[in-house]
């Protein structure tokens, strides 16, 4: 199983502290183990069902929500420096797990992935604290996951977490069916 792991997520190798690194692909095993869904699945699966059609996967909005959040962590870095800290690896680590959840919520049905029972009682961000906080995932981290999404928005968000939140909506937004076209 972890071999599958890091081929979909490479990006794990950039968690510099090793137990959180451990724990990272701990959950994400555990979620794979529990999902009807493999790591194959999520390379050719939408990553959202709320897109009609939607042609980009899973793998690719997860690693891109990565790449984005670490990019612009880099640029505030850059030009906050100490009067923001930000660390890093809580921030890799929660755009990597935010919707791990996602691996519970979704169930087969004529050989597409719809959400079943799981997701729609508790949705994402709330099987994927679980799925977190049972491999010793961080409160920090797991704050991420929780409040990523909409469930996040009557609550306060640390810096990595507004971070994170925003890199999801960047590669989400511009993709949805009423995004202005011009």
């Amino acid at each position: 199983m972890r071999d599958a792991v890091k081929k979909i997520w490479p990006e794990i190798e950039w968690i510099k502290e090793e137990t959180l690194k451990e724990n990272v692909y701990k959950t994400w095993e555990d979620a794979i183990e529990q999902s009807v869904l493999s790591a194959e699945d999520l390379e050719k699966i939408p990553f959202t069902l709320l897109i009609k059609d939607c042609k980009v996967t899973f793998m690719e909005h997860k690693r891109a929500v990565v790449h984005i959040a670490v990019e612009a962590a880099k640029v505030m870095n850059k030009f906050f420096g100490e009067k923001l800290p930000i660390n890093m690896d809580y921030l890799i680590a929660g755009s990597i797990l935010i919707d791990v959840g996602k691996l519970l919520e979704y169930v087969m049905k004529d050989g597409k992935a719809v959400v079943g029972k799981t997701g729609k009682l508790l949705r994402h961000p709330f099987t994927g604290v679980g799925l977190a906080m049972k491999c010793n995932i961080p409160d920090e981290v797991c704050h991420m996951i929780a409040t990523h999404s909409k469930e996040g928005n009557l609550g306060k968000r640390t810096v990595e977490g507004i971070i994170v939140h925003h890199a999801d909506f960047i590669s989400y937004e511009p993709l949805k069916d009423d995004t202005l076209k011009v």
